[in-house]
C-alpha cells in the first residue's frame, strides 16, 4: 500500500496550491495582478493539475521542422507506418493480456508474473511489454528519480515528435509546455487546430503518429546504449570478472563482520561461477530451485568434529540436531552402509572450508580415504550458501536465496582506477532500463484507439484516408470510428483496472 505520509503530503500540497489559487483569484486587490502574472509566465492551475506553456522554444522547433525536408518526409512517413501498425498491434496485445489476466484470476494456482504479456499500470517490460510500476506500491523509493525523470523525458520526446512533424506539414506551432498531474510529469504542444483540419488525412497521420514513433526510437536508442555499455565504458571499467557489491541493506543477512561489503567482488556461489550480475541472479535461482548441496568430509574428520546431540524433527519434517543457541554449528545429515540416515552437529565453517561440493557419497571417493557427503539439514526453502569474494574469507549464508538477492545490490562493471565511481554504470544501466520501459509503454498506450489518446486521432485520420471511397457519408465513417474508439477505451480501461488490482491487491 502507498504510505499514509506520502498520501497526506501529496493531497496537502495540492490543497494548499489550489486554495492559494482560489484566494488570489477571489481577491479584489490581487486578482488582476495575479492573473497577469499567470498569463505572463504561461501558468494555469486546476485541481491536481499544474500547467506551464511557453513560446520560448518556437524558433528551435521551426529550425528542426525545416531541417532537411526530404529526410524528414521519409522519417515521418516511416513513423506513420509504424503508428498504424502499433495501433492494430496494441489492440491485439491488450486483448491477449486481458484474457491472460482473467485466466490467471480464475485459476487456483496463478502463473508467475513473468508469464504475463502486459499488466497495465505504468510500465516495465519483460516478455512483450509489462506495465507494473506504481510509485509507493511496488516501486522502491530509491527508484523514484529514475521513474519520474524517464516519464518526463519520454513525454518531451513524444511531444517534440508531434511539434516537428506539424511544422514539416505547414501547421502553425503555438507553443510547448510541461504539466504535472498529481505526481506524474508530462509535456504537450499547442498546434493551430484549423491548420490541422485543412491538411490531408495522410499529412495528419504523419503528425499524429510522430509521438509514438519518437518514443519507439527513444526506446531503441536506450536499448543500444544498454547493450553497448560494456564497450562504451571499456576505457574506465572492465567486466566478466565477477559481480561488484555496490550496496548491502542494513537488514540484510549478508551484513556483518563476516558478510559482504561495498567494493567486494563476488566470484562464486557454491560451485556456480559468477562473472556478472546475470550470473549472480541465475546461480541464486538454481540454488533456490535445486536441493541443498553437500560437502565431502572424511570419516576421521567427521568423527573428530561431531559431538553428541539430541535429534528432533521440525514441524516441516526436517531434522534438527544442534542447540538453538548455536550460531556456528549446523546439523548435517549423511548416510553410511549401516544406517541410511545419520545426523551430526558440526561447525559449519570447518566442514565447508577446503571441502569438495557433492550430491552423494560416490562424489567423495578419492585416494581410498573413507569419506561421506554431509548435507545441511535445514528447513524447507532455506539454503546454506558459500559466497566467495576474494581476498576475504568466504561468507556462509543461511536463509532463503531470494533474501540475499533482494538485499544486496551489485554491478557487472569493475572500475579500472580507485577514483572512479562504482555507482556510475549502475545509474546508466538503470536509467536506460527505465527509458526503454516507460518510452515503450507511452508508445503502446498512445497507439491504442481510445478517446483522448493519440490513437483516437490516428484512427480517425486512418479511416478518412482508407474508407472515404467505400463509405461516402462522413457521418457513417465517424460512427464506425466512434464504435471502434468505444471498444478500444473499454479494453484499455479493463486492463488498467485489472492491472491495478493485480499490483495492489496481491
Amino acid at each position: 500500500m502507498i504510505p499514509v505520509p506520502v498520501v497526506v503530503t501529496v493531497l496537502g500540497g495540492w490543497c494548499a496550491v489550489y486554495l492559494a489559487d482560489t484566494l488570489l483569484k477571489s481577491s479584489n486587490s490581487l486578482k488582476a495582478s495575479y492573473e497577469d502574472w499567470l498569463l505572463t509566465y504561461g501558468l494555469s492551475v486546476s485541481p491536481f493539475h499544474l500547467r506551464w506553456q511557453t513560446a520560448l522554444f518556437n524558433r528551435q522547433f521551426y529550425n528542426w521542422g525545416r531541417w532537411k525536408p526530404k529526410f524528414l518526409y521519409l522519417w515521418f512517413s516511416a513513423g506513420m507506418v509504424f503508428g498504424i501498425v502499433a495501433m492494430f498491434g496494441s489492440v491485439i496485445l491488450l486483448g491477449k493480456t486481458l484474457l491472460q489476466t482473467l485466466t490467471q484470476m480464475l485459476t487456483e494456482a496463478p502463473k508467475a508474473q513473468n508469464d504475463r504479456m502486459l499488466q497495465v499500470v505504468v510500465s516495465v517490460p519483460s516478455s512483450g511489454l509489462r506495465l507494473k510500476a506504481v510509485p509507493g506500491v511496488n516501486l522502491p523509493v530509491s527508484q523514484l528519480t529514475y521513474f519520474f525523470s524517464s516519464i518526463l523525458i519520454s513525454g518531451v520526446i513524444h511531444e517534440v515528435g508531434h511539434g516537428v512533424a506539424a511544422i514539416r506539414e505547414q501547421v502553425r506551432f503555438n507553443g510547448f509546455g510541461i504539466f504535472i498531474f498529481i505526481v506524474y510529469p508530462g509535456a504537450f504542444v499547442d498546434l493551430f487546430t484549423t491548420h490541422l483540419q485543412l491538411i490531408s488525412p495522410v499529412q495528419q497521420l504523419r503528425i499524429f503518429c510522430a509521438g509514438v514513433w519518437h518514443n519507439f526510437v527513444l526506446g531503441v536508442a536506450s536499448f543500444m546504449v544498454l547493450f553497448l555499455l560494456p564497450a562504451i565504458l571499456f576505457p574506465f571499467y572492465y567486466t566478466g570478472v565477477g559481480a561488484l557489491v555496490t550496496e548491502v541493506a542494513e537488514d540484510s543477512p549478508a551484513n556483518g563482520p563476516r558478510g559482504l561489503f561495498v567494493g567486494d567482488l563476488v566470484t562464486n556461489l557454491q560451485d556456480c561461477p559468477v562473472y556478472n550480475v546475470e550470473d549472480w541472479n541465475s546461480c541464486l535461482g538454481d540454488i533456490s530451485e535445486k536441493s541443498q548441496v553437500g560437502y565431502c568430509v572424511s570419516a576421521a574428520t567427521l568423527q573428530q568434529l561431531s559431538f553428541p546431540a539430541r535429534v528432533y524433527r521440525r514441524l516441516d519434517g526436517t531434522v534438527e540436531c544442534c542447540s538453538n543457541n548455536s550460531l556456528t554449528d549446523i546439523c548435517f545429515s549423511y548416510s553410511n552402509k549401516l544406517d541410511s540416515h545419520m545426523y551430526a552437529c558440526l561447525p559449519a565453517r570447518k566442514v565447508i572450508e577446503a571441502s569438495k561440493v557433492c550430491r552423494t557419497n560416490m562424489d567423495c571417493h578419492k585416494d581410498f580415504v573413507p569419506s561421506f557427503c554431509v548435507t545441511p539439514s535445514l528447513e524447507n526453502q532455506t539454503r546454506l550458501i558459500r559466497v566467495k569474494h576474494p581476498p576475504h574469507i568466504d561468507m556462509l549464508y543461511v536463509g532463503h536465496p531470494m533474501h540475499l538477492q533482494y538485499t544486496v545490490s551489485l554491478s557487472s562493471f569493475v572500475p579500472r582506477q580507485n577514483f572512479l565511481s562504482i555507482d556510475l554504470p549502475v545509474v546508466i544501466e538503470t536509467f536506460c532500463k527505465y527509458l526503454i520501459s516507460l518510452s515503450g509503454a507511452l508508445a503502446v498506450i498512445n497507439a491504442v484507439p481510445c478517446f483522448a489518446l493519440d490513437g483516437q486521432w490516428i484512427l480517425n485520420s486512418f479511416l478518412e484516408a482508407t474508407l472515404s471511397s467505400l463509405i461516402v457519408e462522413k457521418q457513417n465513417r465517424e460512427l464506425v470510428g466512434f464504435l471502434i474508439l468505444l471498444a478500444g477505451s473499454a479494453l484499455l480501461a479493463a486492463n488498467v483496472a485489472l492491472g491495478l488490482w493485480m499490483v495492489t491487491a496481491r
